[in-house]
């Protein structure tokens, strides 16, 4: 069981923080290229990058923007809406952190967070505005069970 679950399981609210960091390959992105269908030559040649005034290869923006996925998974943070603001590309090796605040959290469990995603030179790369709604009691219940039978469908478990 993760932190975070447990903490979804005890229930969440505005100021909480989590964060994650990842490193990601040229593979993955390639794998995410052909998950997604998205071949666009920034991702994969070499010459057309330049061409649009990188110096390398790019990570598809989607995928670095997944890291959210992290978070909410392991929150069961049902999400319906999310905004992303691309600010520098990211690359091949780079190291990014995802930090994600939920901001504000209403009665109905329905929540507004902030994700900002910080390269390994401390740079912002990615800015999202997300909402949804958060576990409510009976939710928690069943965490609760599921995290007492070893969180079996949890994978980072």
């Amino acid at each position: 069981m993760t932190q975070m679950r447990q903490r979804a399981r005890e229930g969440l609210k505005a100021g909480d923080r989590f964060s994650v960091t990842r490193t990601f390959s040229q593979a993955e992105t390639e794998a995410f290229g052909d998950l997604t269908r998205d071949y666009n030559p920034v991702h994969y040649d070499k010459a057309f990058a330049g061409i649009k005034g990188y110096d390398r290869l790019i990570l598809h923006g989607l995928l670095t923007a997944s890291m959210i996925c992290e978070i909410g998974g392991q929150l069961a943070w049902l999400a319906t809406r999310m905004d992303f603001q691309y600010l520098k590309p990211v690359y091949f090796g780079d190291t990014i952190t995802c930090q994600l605040t939920i901001n504000e959290l209403d009665e109905r469990g329905w929540a507004k967070a902030e994700a900002l995603y910080f390269n390994q030179h401390g740079e912002m790369v990615v800015s999202a505005h997300l909402e949804g709604q958060l576990p409510g009691p009976v939710e928690q219940e069943r965490l609760a069970q599921m995290i007492s039978a070893g969180d079996p469908t949890n994978k980072l478990g």
